[in-house]
């Protein structure tokens, strides 16, 4: 059964107090390599039959209207995935 991963993001000028607190604690397990983390949401829709443009389109429009907080966070993927 195909699904459709619809992923949120903050956005970019809203304030990431969780991504903040992962990125100081990163080089404390010993990777040092990353300068900033930014956390977000990722919700799986699983599909019957086809996953057609149309229902890529519903997908986008449930996670703009449903999924995410539009004043605060921004859909940036809406992908799919075939098991």
């Amino acid at each position: 059964m195909p699904r459709i991963i619809v992923d949120v993001m903050p956005k970019p000028e809203i304030l990431d107090p969780q991504g903040k607190a992962i990125a100081r604690e990163l080089p404390q397990i010993g990777l040092d390599g990353f300068t900033a983390v930014r956390q977000g949401k990722r919700f799986e829709l699983s599909v019957q039959g086809e996953v057609t443009e149309a229902r890529l389109a519903e997908a986008r429009k449930a996670g703009e209207e449903l999924l995410s907080n539009p004043v605060i966070e921004d859909v940036v993927a809406v992908t799919v995935v075939e098991d």
